[in-house]
């Protein structure tokens, strides 16, 4: 018997039957919410509230799951942003803006929001420079309640205006 085979032969054994005996297939529930829902415009509206955030936007922080995990750009990790107000004086951000969001839903409590933002930032030579964001949010429903409980964020070039 090939190498590939011996791994699927426990298929058949009791093993097998204790190993699966347990799982079953059942549909949700819940229906599962159109892509343009009112839940999918109240997610793109906190979004959008997000992408301001750092410009001094109102604070979208108890969206986040206490277990949220993030990648940044450049690839660091971090957990769930503290909710502070914003220091005016640490606001180096113009212009923030949600160029496109779409959401999708997976099941009655997963959805997936694919977006894309800009701002404008400062430099230390004093000059300006406008930042892209293109990301995927992924957000959870507990308790029939929406969180964020991921985000993947990728720096991009700027479409040319």
């Amino acid at each position: 018997m090939k190498h590939c085979c011996k791994r699927l032969s426990f298929l058949g054994s009791p093993i097998a039957v204790v190993l699966f005996s347990g799982c079953t297939i059942s549909p949700s529930t819940s229906a599962v919410p159109a892509n343009d829902s009112a839940t999918a415009k109240w997610m793109v509206g906190q979004e959008k509230a997000w992408a301001e955030m750092a410009c001094g936007g109102k604070s979208v922080i108890s969206d986040f799951a206490d277990d949220f995990q993030g990648t940044s750009p450049k690839g660091a990790r971090y957990g769930k942003p503290a909710d502070e107000p914003p220091d005016p004086k640490t606001q180096w951000s113009t212009d923030c803006r949600l160029d496109s969001a779409e959401v999708r839903f997976f099941t009655a409590d997963v959805a997936v929001v694919y977006g894309a933002e800009s701002k404008t930032v400062a430099l230390p030579d004093s000059k300006h420079e406008r930042r892209c964001l293109v990301w995927s949010d992924t957000w959870l429903r507990r308790n029939e309640r929406w969180q964020i409980i991921a985000v993947q964020d990728n720096r991009v070039e700027c479409p040319a205006k």
